[in-house]
């Protein structure tokens, strides 16, 4: 019988990006993610993929 450990390499996805905000917004994201206890990274990229998939990009008039 072959009962081997196998670990294949992950799939790293992630990548670390630096953005400036406002201070305002970084603590309404710190009081969402105490009150929902998920990570204020996770609840941002939450909110990114959100916006991207709902953007509608109107033409110049």
């Amino acid at each position: 019988m072959d009962n081997k450990f196998v670990v294949v390499p992950k799939e790293d996805k992630a990548v670390t990006m630096t953005i400036r905000i406002d201070r305002a917004l970084q603590e309404k994201y710190n009081e969402l993610s105490a009150k929902t206890n998920r990570s204020r990274n996770e609840l941002i990229g939450m909110a990114l993929q959100y916006a991207l998939d709902n953007m509608e990009i109107k033409d110049k008039e």
